[in-house]
């Protein structure tokens, strides 16, 4: 496991601050020295029974709920209990991760031929062969459409829970939510997917109900969002900006409620399928 590890989240840098005034036709810049903290990724090199699986770019933070829900939402575990072990170790500006899966999840991953993972932060499919996209199988979800007020309640809330943020503003959030819109969970990462696949680990490791509540996103829900959310039994997505087309199809044909984008003004409901579209 990671308790052992430590790694910065962020870190300061010196920069120049320029600013303007509003409201003036002739612009007056203004400089001065400041300094800015900074988000940090780290490669984290991901190894299963000694097979190099995947390099992803992750803050280095809640590693092993990562790790969880990363095999969780690659499909190579069905569940924690096919996990043996994880033994993280620092390395030089990089972490390694070896981890121990039973022999079905084993045979899984040597069936995938394809080169190692280099997973960006801002793609969770990175690497992937064009079957396992197009040909990945969609479960199917008993979708549940939370309260809006229970949904205003968590708006309202969330960045306050966003604790790595702070001082930072650019980590994205995937934070879960009770009925009555109370966050309980909060995962942050400079990745969008990796900040889902650290709550989804967290759920997984503490057997969390996914039909009991709604998963709450900072960022865009994209199409591996949605899928992840899917595989994770989730009943209801909520995310801050648009989905994409694919993501909609995907939320659809599966049942899971998606109410993107949201705003504290109003939101909309794209899945399921309304007979006329309109904010709520």
């Amino acid at each position: 496991m990671a308790e052992n590890i430590s790694f910065s989240v962020a870190l300061p840098y010196e920069a120049e601050r320029i600013s303007w005034p509003q409201g003036h036709e002739s612009v007056v810049v203004a400089r001065e020295h400041n300094t800015l903290m900074v988000a940090e990724e780290t490669p984290l090199a991901l190894i299963y029974n000694g097979i190099d699986y995947a390099v992803m770019m992750i803050t280095p933070y809640d590693i092993d709920d990562f790790i969880v829900g990363f095999s969780f939402t690659e499909d190579i575990i069905s569940s924690g209990a096919d996990l043996r072990q994880i033994k993280i170790t620092a390395q030089p500006d990089s972490l390694r991760a070896d981890v121990r899966v039973n022999a079905e999840s084993l045979r899984k991953v040597l069936a995938r031929t394809r080169r190692p993972i280099a997973g960006r932060t801002g793609c969770g499919i990175c690497g992937s062969d064009m079957e396992s996209i197009t040909n990945r199988k969609i479960c199917g979800v008993i979708g549940q459409e939370p309260d809006a007020n229970a949904i205003h309640k968590a708006f309202e809330n969330l960045r306050n829970h966003q604790v790595l943020n702070k001082g930072i503003g650019m980590l994205h959030a995937a934070a879960w939510c009770l009925p009555n819109g109370h966050i309980v969970h909060m995962r942050e990462d400079v990745g969008r997917h990796n900040a889902l696949d650290k709550l989804i680990g967290y759920g997984l490791r503490h057997q969390l109900d996914f039909t009991q509540g709604f998963c709450f996103l900072t960022s865009r829900c994209s199409y591996e969002m949605a899928a992840k959310a899917v595989a994770a039994g989730m009943s209801a997505v909520v995310s801050l900006s648009a989905p994409t087309a694919l993501a909609v199809r995907t939320a659809r044909a599966a049942g899971l409620v998606l109410i993107s984008p949201a705003r504290t003004t109003g939101m909309y409901m794209v899945s399921p399928a309304p007979q006329d579209q309109e904010s709520i």
